[in-house]
């Protein structure tokens, strides 16, 4: 198969370095005794799904579809926390980050799965990536790994910073209309730490939203 052009090649890494940036980046270091960004962030009530869906339960984690095509695979090499709050909030910026590629496939930002995992800030960085892959005329393909995860929690209990590192090398871009996949060479631009900060729904049974997104791109420590 021939490969694709150096212009279209570039106009997708470039897009790509956009997602990482787009609510933060940069060196983002912190101490554990660091007051955790947006800590005080309210939640926005989840909106739920107008059409049931046949997604099996485990795909519907708080009765909302979270599923993706079996050709986008979302890996999370992690090990949850003993803290009942940490593992829940861990589980839910997994979700967030299932939602956000769940709308790149659905091709939409208002998905379910997007407003019920995400709030201000958050709500705003995951609609900005999936805009940039609609704009772009692209859906994903492979896999993207997701690893070496610790939380912190804020003092009130109602916030945890979840971060971790992102592999995104055999996680490609695909040209919706002709369902090309865009290859690139395997270099640091793979690689990003996330911090997401997670707060609680306040009248949710263990839901929590990502509010907050710090994005480190090349990130050195996630080779």
């Amino acid at each position: 198969m021939k490969r694709r052009t150096l212009p279209v090649a570039a106009a997708f890494a470039a897009t790509a370095a956009l997602l990482l940036t787009a609510c933060g980046g940069g060196d983002d270091k912190s101490s554990d005794n660091d007051k955790i960004a947006g800590a005080e962030q309210g939640a926005e009530k989840p909106k739920k799904s107008a059409e049931p869906s046949g997604a099996p339960a485990e795909d519907k984690p708080d009765g909302v579809d979270v599923s993706l095509p079996k050709d986008m695979n979302l890996v999370f090499d992690w090990d949850k926390p003993k803290d009942k709050n940490e593992a829940a909030a861990m589980d839910d910026a997994a979700n967030y980050l299932r939602a956000i590629y769940r709308g790149v496939d659905k091709r939409t930002t208002k998905d379910a799965a997007v407003a019920a995992y995400a709030t201000g800030e958050g709500l705003h960085y995951a609609k900005v990536q999936i805009n940039e892959w609609i704009k772009g005329g692209w859906t994903a393909t492979g896999t993207r790994r997701h690893y070496e995860a610790t939380t912190r929690s804020a003092p009130n209990g109602n916030s945890v910073e979840v971060a971790f590192c992102a592999d995104t090398g055999k996680f490609l871009g695909k040209e919706v209309k002709t369902g090309k996949v865009l290859k690139a060479e395997p270099s640091l631009k793979d690689f990003a730490y996330y911090k997401i900060i997670m707060v609680k729904f306040p009248t949710g049974e263990g839901l929590w939203q990502a509010s907050k997104v710090f994005v480190e791109t090349k990130a050195e420590k996630c080779r």
